[in-house]
């Protein structure tokens, strides 16, 4: 004769040692584990806007000491208008909106790891 073999479902409540407690609850109660949550995702986001900011102030110092640096800049002009104003005016904001662009897809790909863990608990 042969013994008898149960099979079950791993999710089931007798596989479970210990109650889950879903992490997005964690955090609407305020608990040291959602504020240790919490304070990791502000600290990511955080990051990420001081490297957008950096970029961009470092973008226009770029321009202003280079603008000052070559005096020579300011006699050149391109279709009638001086280079530093073709510069300042409107090569500038390209790059920006490359910053920019940039600065939103880290937020996002920091939120979509958040979501992640919230879901993976």
């Amino acid at each position: 004769m042969t013994a008898r073999v149960r099979i079950t479902h791993p999710r089931t409540t007798a596989a479970r040692s210990v109650p889950v407690r879903p992490p997005a609850r964690e955090i609407d109660e305020l608990t040291a584990l959602g504020e240790l949550y919490l304070a990791s995702l502000m600290r990511s986001q955080r990051r990420a806007a001081f490297a957008g900011c950096a970029g961009t102030i470092g973008l226009l110092l770029a321009v202003a000491v280079a603008t000052a640096e070559f005096s020579s800049w300011g006699h050149v002009t391109v279709l009638g208008i001086a280079l530093p104003w073709i510069l300042v005016g409107i090569a500038v904001y390209p790059v920006l909106g490359g910053i920019g662009f940039l600065a939103v897809r880290l937020a996002e790909r920091n939120e979509r790891a958040f979501a992640a863990l919230m879901h993976q608990r």
